[in-house]
């Protein structure tokens, strides 16, 4: 798995080093709901290079059901904006044996493969509900670590009122939404998508997924999500599977760091 997430991160950076890089300004804003721009103003991305690529680092934790215990992990994601890809990998413990796990989004395919000791396949998930409820997660990347990338047509913007907004995302033949809230200062609160799926790799169920956002922090001039946690509104309750914050976050990479 190490082996295929450095493949994929260098074959999406020779290809996106070579993309003409441009500069964020008003008008690029302009076709925006008032609060989405005033989002993107609050990030900090106006006068700035839009992203076409990124690199980010996680601390984490996460569970399977609400009374197992959490699981501490880190993970390396490589992101590519032009020809929507996403690259996770994920190292963790579970019971003093290592886990590796390894999300990739490419193509509009999605896989997901969990491995213990590096070699016992316990999760080997893919098609069409995994390459929908990743297409959700490339979109709340975009909202969450690379607002720059809102102003693509790939999104169509509804407004809701005056703090929410809907995005339809399309990708391909893949179409999905999400509803994002703010408050007055412009600050991204939450982010809402009925199209992704709680899944073990097996069985997929339709609930609401929610990111609230916990806190903020700067990186490279931007002001972003730095803590969130990872929801999944179930009948009963809304459970908390993962909690995670940002620690390194890079943009417009040449080379794999």
């Amino acid at each position: 798995m190490k082996k295929t997430f450095k493949f994929e991160v260098l074959t999406g950076i020779q290809h996106t080093k070579s993309l003409q890089q441009v500069t964020i300004t008003e008008n690029d804003l302009r076709h925006l709901p008032p609060i989405v721009n005033k989002y993107l103003h609050y990030a900090g991305v106006v006068g700035k290079e839009k992203v076409i690529n990124m690199r980010a680092v996680f601390e984490g934790r996460i569970r399977s059901n609400p009374e197992d215990g959490w699981m501490k992990l880190t993970a390396e994601q490589y992101s590519f904006f032009d020809g929507p890809t996403r690259i996770f990998y994920i190292k963790a413990r579970k019971f003093g044996f290592p886990v590796l796990g390894l999300h990739l989004y490419k193509n509009q395919k999605a896989s997901m493969v969990i491995k213990l000791l590096g070699l016992i396949k316990v999760v080997d998930a893919k098609g069409p509900q995994m390459d929908q409820g990743e297409t959700v997660t490339v979109l709340n990347d975009m909202c969450l670590l690379a607002p720059s990338t809102l102003i693509d047509k790939s999104i169509q913007w509804e407004s809701v009122n005056s703090l929410s907004a809907k995005a339809i995302y399309t990708n391909g033949k893949i179409t999905i939404g999400a509803t994002l809230s703010f408050n007055q200062e412009g600050k991204l609160l939450n982010f809402v998508s009925n199209d992704r799926f709680e899944t073990d790799g097996k069985t997929y169920k339709s609930y609401p997924w929610l990111t609230p956002i916990k806190e903020y922090g700067k990186f490279h001039g931007f002001l972003l999500p730095c803590e969130i946690s990872t929801d999944s509104q179930r009948p009963d309750m809304t459970f908390t599977y993962g909690e995670w914050k940002l620690k390194e976050l890079e943009y417009n990479l040449k080379n794999i760091l």
